[in-house]
């Protein structure tokens, strides 16, 4: 069975959509319509489809970034937990691999200061991030999404961006595989601190998906670079 479905190619890049993102809008967009009817089941779907245009945005950052380095990426994959674009090999230098993984945060961090200044230009001065997102508005909760998609990813659990931005310093010390051994224990270690709190915390389902995701994406990580230097 396959798990991901090609949308639409963009630039030489497969966008591809994972069979549970489109579960996700259903599960979302049912739940809002129980608590408000069609307008908030409206507003709910179109606040996803915007985040994830967002998140589109940003691994596309990455995609073009790793192209200056001649990097081709054959696609990106669109989760319910963020996106993955998939790169054909690694970046042959730590600097590299250190721009490639600023891109995205930096197309984020864009995004967040485009809508807060158009929010601005008509006299709406939100609040940049709130644990309760501003409903006064489909922009304003946007440009939070952002504001903490952007502080979240600098996070410096590997495989994250943060985590890579980390590695890719160590590797300009210690050299790649020490660099990833040790970007890799921090990311478990965090993913395990994020699990454990997540689990004394109800409704902090994406959370655990998260820590799950980071914990195996950095073995895995590590696995294929160890396995490069045995080779």
């Amino acid at each position: 069975m396959r798990w991901s479905y090609r949308i639409i190619r963009i630039a030489g890049t497969d966008v591809k959509v994972h069979i549970t993102f489109p579960l996700l809008l259903g599960y979302l967009g049912l739940q809002a319509y129980h608590e408000g009817g069609t307008p908030a089941a409206a507003e709910t779907l179109a606040l996803v489809l915007g985040v994830f245009l967002c998140v589109l945005l940003h691994e596309f950052g990455h995609i073009f970034m790793a192209r200056r380095f001649g990097v081709r990426t054959p696609d990106v994959i669109l989760l319910p937990i963020g996106g993955v674009a998939r790169l054909e090999r690694m970046p042959s230098e730590p600097r590299q691999e250190f721009l490639i993984a600023l891109a995205g945060p930096a197309v984020t961090l864009g995004i967040a200061a485009v809508l807060y200044g158009y929010l601005s230009a008509w006299g709406i001065h939100p609040t940049l991030l709130s644990a309760e997102l501003d409903g006064s508005s489909l922009t304003t909760a946007l440009m939070q999404v952002n504001v903490f998609l952007l502080l979240f990813n600098l996070i410096p659990a590997f495989p994250m961006d943060g985590g890579r931005v980390l590695r890719s310093l160590l590797a300009m010390r210690f050299g790649l595989l020490p660099a990833t051994r040790i970007a890799a224990r921090i990311g478990q270690c965090l993913a395990i601190v994020a699990a454990v709190y997540a689990f004394q915390h109800e409704g902090e389902t994406m959370l655990v998906l998260i820590a799950v995701f980071v914990f195996f994406g950095a073995g895995a990580e590590l696995a294929a670079v160890e396995m490069r230097a045995r080779n």
